[in-house]
Formats: structure tokens, C-alpha cells, sequence
């Protein structure tokens, strides 16, 4: 009877040994627009044996979005580790009557908000993540615009990009700058010269500068 309830206690201790071992996965949210929404899938898989990643449900679209879901998006989970990022929604132009997807007009719109609100919203979203979790946080940087995109400015993405590092830098917030290397990827991979969005091959060399980043985060 003594041995049959030892024999019990040691499998108990090993499954309990392997369930902890596998919920030591580090957990991983990842908020974003679609760029991000192209390239989780890319990542999930690169960093199945390593981590368990999620995306937020839908498109986080902008910061405004960002501020009205937030707390929504981080749940009660225990996250490890949360990358953010806005950008292309924010500094998009649009106008009611614009025959373009979206209603985008960069000659006759209005920008949905300025570098200054961006960077504005940018600080309340970090301010309210830092309340609600102790997750590192890594803010990923905006993707190349092409220049016949027909809502958005090409010479402003980096206007954009800058505020945003300027506000994490205040956060203590890490920056994954994947801008520069967006450029060449978009010119061979991407939708075209009027389209922020790309093909699969590209959603997956992006994917590669995210797990890359991630991995030395997570080592």
C-alpha cells in the first residue's frame, strides 16, 4: 500500500513538474494594426517551442481605438512580455466623400490625428499599460508608406515614428525600429506603390524582425 502511494506521489510531482514546465512559456500580446495582424501568424510559428503569442482580437487601428480598448486587450492575464504599436491609422487623412477604401484623401481630408495627439495618446496608452501589468514592453515603429499611397504622406512617417520615441524613452519603454528595414521588404513585397500592405512573402520577412527582437527578449 506504502509503495503503490509513493508510486502515486512521484506521478503527481512529475505532472505537476511538466504542466509548470510548459506554462513557464513566456507569454507574449502583441497589439497592433494589420501590418501586425500579417506578420503574427509568421511569428507565432517561429516561436511556438519558445513561447505562446497572441494578437488582440481585430484591428487596433488607432491610438484612440487604443485608448478606449486597452484595458480590454490586457485582460487579467499575466503577460511576460506586450509590443505595441500605431502608426498608420493615425496619420492617415480622410474625407467623407473620397471614393478611395476607407474614405482616404490625403489632398482634401483631415488627419485622424496629428503628430502631436498621436504622441499625446501614445503617453496615456503607456501610462495606462504600466498601471495595469509589469510586462516588458516593446513599442514597434511604423511601416513604409509608399508615395502614391493616396491617404497618407510618405515624408511623415518618420515624424510619427520620432514623437513615438520620444515617448517611450520616457516610458522606459524598448523600441523595435523596423522602419528602415520596411523600405526594401515593401519595394519587393509589398501591394504596390499606393498600398502600406504587402504580400505573404512580405508579412513574413517583417515577421523575421519581429521574432528576432522578441527572441533576445525572451533569452
Amino acid at each position: 500500500m506504502r509503495k503503490n502511494k509513493t508510486y502515486l506521489a512521484l506521478v503527481l510531482l512529475v505532472t505537476w513538474l511538466t504542466i509548470s514546465f510548459v506554462d513557464k512559456k513566456p507569454k507574449i500580446l502583441i497589439i497592433g494594426d494589420s501590418i501586425s495582424i500579417g506578420y503574427t501568424p509568421y511569428v507565432k510559428a517561429a516561436l511556438a517551442d519558445s513561447a505562446i503569442i497572441e494578437h488582440n482580437v481585430g484591428n487596433a487601428q488607432h491610438t484612440g481605438n487604443g485608448l478606449q480598448h486597452i484595458k480590454e486587450w490586457l485582460g487579467d492575464e499575466d503577460w511576460d512580455i506586450i509590443q505595441f504599436n500605431w502608426g498608420l491609422w493615425d496619420l492617415c487623412y480622410r474625407h467623407p466623400d473620397s471614393k478611395e477604401y476607407g474614405h482616404r484623401d490625403k489632398i482634401n481630408g483631415k488627419v485622424t490625428y496629428t503628430v502631436e495627439e498621436y504622441a499625446s495618446n501614445l503617453d496615456s496608452i503607456a501610462t495606462l499599460i504600466k498601471q495595469k501589468t509589469h510586462a516588458k514592453l516593446i513599442f514597434v515603429t511604423t511601416t513604409y508608406v509608399p508615395k502614391n499611397e493616396p491617404g497618407r504622406y510618405e515624408s511623415e512617417v518618420q515624424k510619427y515614428n520620432n514623437a513615438a520615441k520620444q515617448v517611450m524613452k520616457k516610458h522606459a519603454v524598448i523600441v523595435n525600429d523596423i522602419y528602415d528595414a520596411s523600405i526594401p521588404i515593401h519595394n519587393t513585397y509589398g501591394l504596390g506603390s499606393n498600398n502600406v500592405h504587402y504580400k505573404e512573402e512580405g508579412y513574413k520577412k517583417l515577421g523575421k524582425l519581429i521574432v528576432g527582437f522578441l527572441k533576445a527578449q525572451i533569452e
